[in-house]
């Protein structure tokens, strides 16, 4: 019996596993029906099967302007030499983005913040930023430096070869890649990787 229940309790765990969020980035190869040919930042090749009504948003550049408190974002960045982070990209998020503090895997040794503008506060030539998420916050310095994007609803008519894109996608049982939002380039501008 005591076998049996670490038998099932190996395979719940392996299930959840497989289905756990992968973010997929990298150049559209190919678009095929609802499979989209990937070619990763690592050199890999994926196919992303695309929900029949996936969601494809175009990538756009903005200004800091367009973040006003209250606005829900995601902010990679990095510790700066007086040990404070300081943001290299600020994007704008969905509602469905989970909120939080953790490490990202874009730059290495950055942090993701998916959380509201709280307030921001001049500071000479930059501009501090609190964030406020479910159980924290964090003040993240803006200099003239950090890119800002927003995404702008796009079709399936924009997932063409050459096009860089990020999707957060789940793996199944048999090994596919599933997603049912795709961020991609437009005009040049790629989404925040």
């Amino acid at each position: 019996m005591k076998k049996l229940l670490l038998l099932a309790l190996a395979a719940i765990c392996a299930s959840a596993y497989a289905q756990a969020p992968t973010r997929v980035r990298g150049t559209i190869a190919a678009l095929d029906g609802n499979v989209l040919s990937v070619k990763s930042r690592g050199g890999r090749e994926v196919a992303l099967h695309l929900a029949p009504d996936a969601q494809v948003v175009v990538t756009k550049e903005t200004t800091l302007a367009q973040f006003t408190p209250g606005s829900y974002v995601g902010v990679t960045s990095l510790k700066g030499p007086d040990g404070k982070l300081v943001a290299q990209r600020v994007h704008a998020l969905g509602p469905q983005v989970p909120s939080g503090h953790t490490a990202w895997d874009s730059i290495p040794d950055s942090m993701m913040t998916n959380a509201n503008v709280a307030s921001i506060a001049r500071m000479g030539a930059d501009n501090e930023i609190t964030f406020t998420y479910k159980g924290g916050e964090q003040k993240i310095r803006v200099t003239p430096q950090t890119k800002y994007y927003s995404f702008a609803p796009g079709s399936r008519a924009d997932l063409k070869p050459g096009e860089t894109i990020l999707s957060v996608a789940r793996v199944g049982g048999d090994g596919k890649f599933a997603t049912g939002r795709v961020a991609v380039s437009t005009d040049g501008v790629k989404p925040p990787q």
